[in-house]
């Protein structure tokens, strides 16, 4: 039976990479959409539990564990990698779906790891398929916004390396589960987690890194490494206070930032880091109607935010551009994709029948009744801010701005196809919420379509729109400007081209005075000696002897005759009779002193 063959969903997408490079043309995509299907076929049928122990240099690894957390994001990571190979159908680069793949399998095996040795294998593979991703531009910014994504990682990836190390080394068990921050290398894996959610101050690497991929690159990137961390937050540290508050902050000061952003790329950046912060939140305060809300949100958000990376890869592709003071007037041009655009605006924006209503709903209510009045307010303050940059700016300067400043055909069809399919989950999640109930961690029913909750929510948005109409018509609004916005990223850019300069004076001067010394003027020197290493002895000591005695130094014909002397090793009888009598006096008074 099927449901008795339980393969390790990273296996499914990592044989779908390797397969992929078998062929070319049709047969290439069709190989690469196999994979995710068949994952997503064989997840279902698959009953829970641990499969797949393995024993290796005496630790006993888990590379398979089946449960309710672990399948929810199984199912939408499938879902996402399904579409997300629909939506590259224009690449033809068979390395572009291999990488893709890998991708997915890494974020998958770190969903089904049971073990942080595991975790830490496929954590460190997603690191190494996303740097692929980001390069694959093959532009100048796309290498070095790489390197510098794969700098912070491999960083990340060592501070959870060591945290792992420090747990083992305390007798903590290998099993990934709850931790507590007390415990022996905990701070150091919590802060690896981190790092891959883009918490603030460590969240440059994102709006740095994703608008320098490819269009399908960026659908892709968009999806695996942040959800990835909300998963193994919520499966270790669940219930941790200080989640709350480093979750309200990412919810909040993205949005500044996404309001006067002018390339709509990086506005979807800020957008995703602000969204993961509802997710983070959730997570802190750890109730089972919180770890649902999160979970239920990251299923959501994967969907909405890869339908509106869709729609500006689109828009790029036909464009060559996402900056918003470039665009405008493209409604008449790509239809399809605006309605696609509208929708996932809408479910970002959480309008009701649509699905970040109901996932951000949970959450709220969450944060209601754990009786936290102040973190209710910043999400809400958060939610407006959402409302502004992702219901109204993004769809209106793309779509009904200014006339159009260029004449383009609308998306390619598997473009739209991969579009519509999206917007139809994002559209069928708000209308069926139920679907979201029956795969959540914790069984549990909600009523969100209430009075209370629909119209509190319409209220909201009702007055966000009239606030965003009356700062633009006092031209308060912060109008986008075709200018680089400063982030913390500056620091370590700066800070590190400073750090480069001084370790380069300090060390390669340092270099430069030991090559000058040693190599140039010691290496001749001893060149010099050794041409006649007997005469020059003797010289340095008479040299030595007639500065003691008050004498002038030897004339240059002294030296030449005690050069010839030693060459020839003819000496004066009488030197070497005072030489042996010296050397007889010094014995003779050595041997009564014994």
């Amino acid at each position: 039976m099927i449901a008795s063959i339980v393969l390790p969903p990273a296996l499914i997408l990592v044989a779908g990479a390797l397969l992929t490079t078998l062929f070319q043309g049709r047969a290439l995509r069709i190989a690469a959409l196999a994979a995710p299907l068949a994952g997503l076929l064989l997840l279902w049928a698959a009953p829970e539990g641990n499969f797949g122990q393995v024993s290796f240099f005496g630790l006993n690894l888990l590379t398979t564990r089946i449960d309710a957390l672990s399948r929810i994001f199984g199912y939408v990571f499938y879902l996402a990698c399904l579409l997300g190979v629909l939506f590259s159908f224009h690449h033809k680069e068979r390395s572009h779906y291999a990488v893709g793949l890998l991708y997915a399998g890494a974020a998958q095996g770190v969903t089904f790891a049971g073990d942080l040795i595991t975790l830490f294998v496929f954590w460190e593979t997603l690191t190494l398929a996303a740097t692929f991703l980001i390069a694959a531009r093959r532009t100048r910014r796309s290498r070095e916004a790489a390197v510098r994504y794969m700098l912070v990682h491999v960083a990340g990836g060592l501070c959870l390396l060591s945290g792992i190390l420090l747990h083992r080394s305390a007798g903590g068990d290998l099993a990934l589960g709850p931790l507590q921050l007390d415990a022996p290398g905990a701070v150091l894996i919590f802060l690896g987690f981190g790092l891959n959610c883009a918490w603030p101050l460590l969240h440059a690497w994102l709006v740095d890194a994703y608008p320098e991929s490819t269009v399908a690159g960026a659908v892709f990137l968009s999806v695996f490494t942040t959800k990835s961390a909300v998963y193994v937050l919520a499966r270790c540290f669940a219930g941790i206070e200080e989640l709350v508050w480093i979750g309200a902050l990412m919810a909040a000061f993205p949005v500044l930032y996404a309001l006067i952003e002018n390339d709509l790329r990086r506005v979807l950046c800020y957008s995703l880091i602000s969204q993961v912060g509802y997710m983070v939140v959730a997570i802190g305060i750890g109730s089972d109607m919180a770890i649902n809300g999160a979970v239920c949100h990251a299923f959501a958000h994967i969907l909405y935010k890869s339908l509106l990376f869709m729609v500006l890869g689109a828009v790029v592709f036909r464009t060559g551009t996402s900056n918003a003071s470039q665009l405008g007037g493209l409604y008449r041009s790509m239809p399809g994709t605006v309605i696609c655009c509208l929708v996932g605006s809408a479910s970002i924006s959480a309008f009701p029948l649509f699905s970040g209503f109901v996932t951000k709903s949970i959450i709220m209510d969450a944060v209601t009744h754990s009786h936290r009045p102040l973190v209710w307010l910043v999400l809400t303050a958060a939610s407006v801010g959402t409302f502004f940059y992702a219901g109204v700016k993004i769809p209106y300067r793309i779509f009904f701005g200014a006339e159009a400043k260029v004449q383009i055909r609308e998306a390619p069809p598997h473009m739209l196809l991969a579009m519509a399919a999206t917007a139809f989950l994002c559209v069928l999640l708000g209308l069926r919420p139920q679907l979201l109930f029956g795969i959540m961690p914790y069984p549990a029913v909600y009523e969100l379509y209430t009075p209370a909750h629909v119209l509190s929510k319409l209220q909201l948005l009702c007055f966000a729109g009239l606030g965003f109409w009356l700062l633009c018509r006092w031209r308060i609004y912060p109008f986008e400007k075709a200018a680089t916005n400063l982030d913390v990223d500056w620091f370590y850019r700066r800070g590190g081209l400073m750090l480069y300069r001084g370790v380069d004076r300090l060390f390669n001067g340092l270099n430069a005075h030991c090559e000058r010394f040693f190599i140039t003027r010691m290496t001749a020197l001893s060149a010099r000696f050794f041409e006649e290493p007997g005469g020059n002895v003797q010289i340095g000591c008479l040299r030595i002897l007639n500065r003691l005695m008050g004498f002038q130094d030897l004339s240059p014909g002294t030296k030449q005759r005690i050069r010839q002397r030693s060459r020839l090793g003819t000496y004066p009888v009488g030197v070497g009779v005072l030489l042996a009598v010296i050397f007889l006096a010094a014995t003779s008074l050595l041997y009564f002193i014994a």
